[in-house]
């Protein structure tokens, strides 16, 4: 059954597109799917560049390492998921992490978000990324 107001998008033409892998190969996007696979989490995993800088990053030495630290955020993450009530394709929420400053010792709280949405080949993927982020 057919409208007027359907729209057919069959002879739409693509005037751009940027991709997944894409955003990889330029460094958007951080695949940390391994070690969010570790923390309970089911699919491919990937964090925005802003995000990894504000609570992954570190390059200060002492007891602080990213290992330590992005396992962190995607635990976090996975314990939202598993904690929030009403199923949802976008979620916050908070953890502690030193800041990535010299000197810096005490930790300051830290809001990401995460996404579900369709990967490159409609497969369906986690991207955490800043609040501000799309």
């Amino acid at each position: 059954m057919s409208t007027e107001n359907e729209l057919n998008t069959d002879d739409w033409e693509v005037i751009h597109s940027y991709t997944r892998a894409q955003a990889y190969q330029d460094g958007a996007l951080v695949d940390v799917t391994e070690t969010a696979r570790e923390a309970g989490l089911l699919r491919n995993t990937a964090l925005t560049a802003a995000a990894w800088a504000e609570a992954v990053a570190w390059n200060h030495g002492g007891g602080q390492d990213e290992r330590g630290r992005l396992w962190d955020v995607v635990f976090m993450a996975y314990m939202k998921i598993r904690t929030t009530r009403v199923p949802a394709s976008e979620l916050t929420y908070e953890l502690y992490r030193v800041p990535n400053v010299e000197g810096a010792e005490e930790p300051e709280l830290v809001t990401l978000k995460m996404v579900i949405g369709p990967g490159d080949t409609l497969e369906p993927v986690l991207t955490i990324m800043l609040p501000n982020e799309d």
